[in-house]
């Protein structure tokens, strides 16, 4: 009886072996290619970004705080009054100074930020130089708005769609293939190329106190728009 009862027991494992190799030879694929398109375009920057800061040194920690202070709250308060324009702060840190080969402190010294951001580049120009008697600038830099980025982006799939095609068919062709099927596809953004900042250095001799702003040159940034995807070639 026991016999018998391994015998059947066998035979069962047997027979559910056999029933999952259709489900195993389903799931094995054959002729696969991995293939990727890009496409990309170049969109004009419509953002401007300008940080100015404040830096000053003083014996007395307290008095060079409240002086860094008032110097970022003036420049807000100029900069609330101009349409368009996003105010807000950046870093803002103090460390000491010394001397007699660092045993004592002589001074301390703070640095206050202050960061502007518009798409109107001429009053955002002509308010850094308006600025840069109290304040000194730290970087202006140009950028894609990112509903500028999505929209360039959504204009970009049929394209790369299109040109995923044609890379299949090339593909297929070249393996002898009579057609193809497709398995999978993602598209994915490629963001923007990295905008090089334009530095103080740069910068400080085109601007002056209550002087007209300089002609700005925003520049442009290349959007790309990647189509990654699997096609399973038929051959004949």
């Amino acid at each position: 009886m026991l016999a018998l009862n391994r015998l059947a027991a066998t035979f069962a494992l047997s027979l559910g072996a056999l029933a999952s190799l259709p489900a195993l030879a389903d799931e094995l694929r054959y002729n696969q290619v991995s293939l990727r398109a890009e496409v990309s375009q170049e969109v004009a920057h419509d953002r401007m970004l300008v940080t100015l800061y404040s830096e000053a040194q003083d014996k007395d920690p307290a008095k060079l705080a409240a002086a860094t202070t008032t110097a970022l709250n003036q420049a807000i308060e100029r900069a609330r009054k101009v349409q368009g324009i996003s105010v807000s702060l950046g870093s803002r840190n103090s460390y000491p100074v010394y001397e007699d080969e660092g045993k004592k402190i002589s001074a301390w010294r703070e640095r206050g930020e202050v960061r502007l951001e518009s798409a109107d580049f001429a009053s955002l120009s002509q308010l850094t130089a308006d600025l840069l008697g109290e304040l000194k600038m730290a970087e202006m830099t140009f950028t894609v708005a990112e509903t500028t980025r999505q929209k360039s982006e959504d204009g970009l799939i049929k394209q790369a769609v299109a040109a995923f095609k044609a890379r299949a068919q090339l593909a297929t062709e070249a393996v002898g293939g009579k057609g193809y099927k497709l398995v999978s596809l993602s598209l994915s953004g490629g963001g923007f190329q990295p905008v090089m900042p334009m530095r103080a250095m740069a910068m400080d001799s085109g601007f002056s106190k209550s002087a007209p702003a300089p002609q700005i040159e925003a520049g442009t940034s290349r959007i790309t728009l990647a189509a990654d995807g699997v096609i399973e070639v038929q051959m004949p």
